[in-house]
């Protein structure tokens, strides 16, 4: 099952612990593992370290 991935911008679905997956420009977030908490109708902000329009996956 592929895993669904939330934009930059986009609101949360719901509450959760959300990482960067990858930049939205197709660059490496390998640097990028930091876990954010997200609040259902948060938007995801940009990745922390690079502060570019990010992917965020749900971790738990």
């Amino acid at each position: 099952m592929a895993k669904e991935t939330y934009k930059t911008g986009e609101k949360a679905p719901e509450n959760g612990t959300f990482k960067v997956d990858s930049l939205v420009s197709g660059s490496s977030s390998s640097q990028d593992n930091t876990e954010i908490q997200v609040e259902k109708g948060e938007q995801f902000p940009p990745s922390p370290s690079s502060n570019e329009a990010a992917n965020w996956v749900k971790v738990s």
